[in-house]
């Protein structure tokens, strides 16, 4: 009997000659001895089933080593991912995004995928309940942000090193203090201190233009306050915040309109 390889199939061939001879393999290890002059007898039924049985194993074996073999290019195969289109529409790469939209109390509107750092849910002071309450973001329908309170605070500074006195600069920044509401799915509201942070993918696809080029955008970071301050110098007005935030296919659309809608404040001449 005699295994060849070539490439990766693999034959068995068994091979008897002339004056062939087979010894049990009880009586010692097996043996041939050549018998050239006499001419080629046939096998005797036993030798023929015990050849038999050998090649069939060996057929098994050589099946289940290929079968093992073969193993790691079929998964490496089932594990290479598909082409990338560059001009296709880009695909949802994280399950806890949502479409809306967020208004800056400048009146700036920011259209796109909205989502929480990852396993993270908003917290929210229930002043009715006067207790902490998580919430996560998909159960959110809207975030409206109030102003508390606002004022001018003075910059202070202490007169002497070591010491607890402390002297007025004359100079002031502001400061504000927020109320959020947050409109449940169901139509359940809570309101409170609110802090977090939330990040909005913009959306730069256009079905109009499939075929556009579309270079990376990053995502936008809005912080949400309860209480913010600006700096030293600076006015009311300049201190930005987190005005309104919609989710939700139909909330993404009114975004996109007020978005156009918005009139852009033309800067001032120097």
């Amino acid at each position: 009997m005699r295994l060849t390889q070539s490439g990766s199939a693999f034959s068995i061939s068994a091979e008897l000659s002339a004056g062939v001879s087979l010894r049990a393999c009880g009586d010692g290890d097996m043996g041939a001895s050549p018998s050239a002059a006499s001419p080629r007898q046939p096998l005797p039924r036993s030798a023929s089933r015990h050849l038999s049985g050998i090649g069939t194993r060996s057929v098994a074996v050589v099946a289940a080593f290929l079968a093992f073999a073969t193993l790691p290019l079929q998964s490496q195969a089932a594990e290479e991912p598909p082409a990338l289109n560059p001009f296709g529409k880009v695909g949802v790469e994280r399950e806890d995004q949502f479409p809306g939209y967020i208004e800056m109390s400048d009146g700036s509107i920011h259209c796109g995928m909205i989502y929480l750092t990852r396993d993270k849910r908003l917290q929210i002071n229930d002043e009715k309940m006067q207790r902490q309450r998580e919430i996560p973001l998909n159960v959110i329908q809207q975030i409206e942000c109030k102003v508390k309170r606002e004022w001018m605070e003075k910059e202070w500074k202490f007169k002497e090193l070591a010491k607890d006195e402390k002297m007025y600069t004359g100079r002031s920044y502001p400061a504000r203090e927020y109320e959020h509401v947050v409109t449940l799915q169901d139509g359940r509201t809570i309101e409170g201190g609110l802090s977090g942070v939330v990040y909005l993918q913009p959306q730069i696809y256009d079905p109009q233009r499939p075929n556009e080029y579309r270079p990376a955008v990053e995502a936008q970071k809005f912080l949400l306050h309860k209480r913010d301050k600006g700096e030293v110098g600076d006015e009311l007005k300049s201190l930005k915040y987190v005005k309104l935030i919609k989710l939700g296919e139909e909330a993404y659309r009114e975004g996109q309109q007020k978005s156009k809608n918005r009139t852009v404040p033309a800067k001032p001449s120097r």
